[in-house]
């Protein structure tokens, strides 16, 4: 249909208004078009570099020798030479000496702790068990940066088909040898580097009894007061050489509701629309932002649930402290490999065996865990008290912030994406401002807040509150 020239001109007129670009308060508009916020990450040099030395071959040893401890369950050998080299115990000095060697190699740049508590009797342990979390701490070089943390984390006990079982061979390769590999490998790749923030390489005991470890650490983090941005927990992220296994891809899980949050909360949130804009599902976009740009070798897939269907891990125990956490698995497991004893039946192979670990896909999972880490730690923190405001009902949109703590941001960015969307569509530049008004309705769309240091790193985004 042709329109008579009134009505084509009218149309026009709508169509300009429904496009104009964002305006940042106090500043002209910018008159460049929107840009596509997938593709609007910075690579860094020093982390790209930093990516090449990740080492399949390490992986692959450090695998190994967590296998040769023939079990690593919770609840097995304590001491390391009375254990005569197999057990838990015998697992968990050799992280710490691992962590004190990439450490020496960087004269010293990390801290390496040991988090060890007793946890009494219960279902999955028979008696009063010594449980120990091994960690080496990257510090901060910037005094105020240096209060916030990023962390990655893997579990380093296993088991098999008897969870009480303590004599029977729990190789545990996968579940969770590779995770434990890719806290090591990070340790060891990223040490070698300077970060404004504090990078902690952490490995976990306890997971197979109930997520005992990072349940202990995540509440000491809360209970001394810890600005931990954000959890990387890799579980499982062999990729399983099953034939139907896609090594091109990782899963990465998160949170909608917050584990943490209050009833007023939750109401607030679903009265906004905001179940899919947790921290935790801001981290995991994050993420596969941080895998565009530096193509990592494995692409993550969002997954918009906690876990596993019915299943969990240890970001758990920090969602539930209030911490955004993702976890890392592989596209599709072989449950014939895990939890389960060493044998052949039926023509089938049980266990969890290094001979069924991908070793070249576990470095990649490494690769896109360094790369998030390092994006993170040398980004400004998130700005805060991020609001839309409400008061009168009207077609545009203002945002307010204040400034990123610690004095790294020279700019701020405004993030937005249709309510259906599941990662951010669009963003625009607002300059070194705390506030932005855009000609965009807040019914049609989720806005966020980010900020950008001079050289293009970028923090996690804030969704505003409203303020009426």
């Amino acid at each position: 249909m042709i329109f008579p020239l009134k009505r084509r001109c009218w149309v026009l007129s709508v169509w300009l208004m429904l496009t104009v670009p964002v305006v940042a308060l106090g500043h002209k508009p910018d008159k460049t078009p929107e840009r596509s916020a997938t593709e609007n990450m910075v690579v860094d040099g020093r982390i790209a570099a930093a990516l090449k030395q990740v080492s399949a071959e390490r992986i692959r040893a450090n695998i190994e020798k967590l296998v040769s401890f023939g079990t690593r369950s919770t609840i097995s050998a304590q001491d390391p030479a009375a254990g005569a080299g197999r057990g838990v115990g015998a697992a968990r000095e050799w992280i710490k000496s691992e962590f004190e060697r990439y450490s020496k190699d960087c004269g010293g740049c990390l801290e390496v702790k040991v988090d060890t508590f007793t946890d009494p009797a219960a279902d999955r342990i028979p008696q009063p068990t010594e449980i120990s979390n091994v960690y080496a701490v990257l510090k901060g070089t910037d005094p105020e940066n240096a209060k916030r943390i990023v962390l990655v984390t893997g579990h380093y006990d296993s088991r098999n088909s008897g969870i009480l079982d303590t004599k029977g061979d729990a190789p545990g390769a996968n579940d969770d040898g590779s995770g434990t590999a890719v806290s090591l490998e990070c340790a060891r790749v990223l040490s070698k580097l300077k970060f404004p923030a504090t990078i902690i390489f952490l490995t976990v005991a306890g997971e197979e009894q109930g997520l005992n470890g990072s349940q202990h650490f995540a509440k000491m983090a809360k209970e001394q007061g810890w600005n931990i941005e954000a959890v990387l927990n890799n579980d499982i992220v062999g990729g399983d050489k099953s034939a139907e296994q896609d090594h091109s891809v990782v899963r990465v899980f998160s949170e909608g509701l917050p584990a943490a949050a209050t009833e007023q909360e939750v109401r607030r949130i679903r009265g906004l629309g905001g179940e899919s804009d947790s921290p935790s599902r801001q981290l995991a976009r994050y993420i596969a932002d941080v895998g565009r740009a530096y193509g990592a070798g494995v692409k993550p897939m969002l997954v918009f649930r906690l876990d596993r269907y019915l299943r969990g891990g240890d970001h758990s125990s920090f969602n539930q402290q209030g911490f955004a956490a993702v976890r890392f698995t592989e596209f599709r497991e072989d449950f014939h490999h895990q939890h389960q004893n060493v044998r052949t039946e039926g023509g089938i192979e049980y266990g969890d065996l290094l001979k069924f670990v991908d070793f070249d896909y576990v470095a990649d999972v490494a690769r896109l865990n360094a790369a998030t880490l390092a994006s993170l730690a040398s980004g400004p923190a998130p700005p805060a008290n991020v609001h839309l405001l409400a008061k009168n009902l009207e077609n545009d949109s203002t945002l307010t912030w204040e400034k990123s703590p610690g004095g790294l941001a020279s700019g701020y960015e405004i993030l937005w994406r249709a309510t259906t969307s599941p990662e951010w569509e669009h963003v625009e530049k607002a300059g070194d401002v705390t506030s932005a008004t855009l000609k965009l309705s807040k019914d049609n769309v989720i806005f966020a807040v980010r900020a950008v240091d001079t050289q293009g790193h970028r923090s996690l985004p804030v969704v505003p509150l409203p303020e009426r």
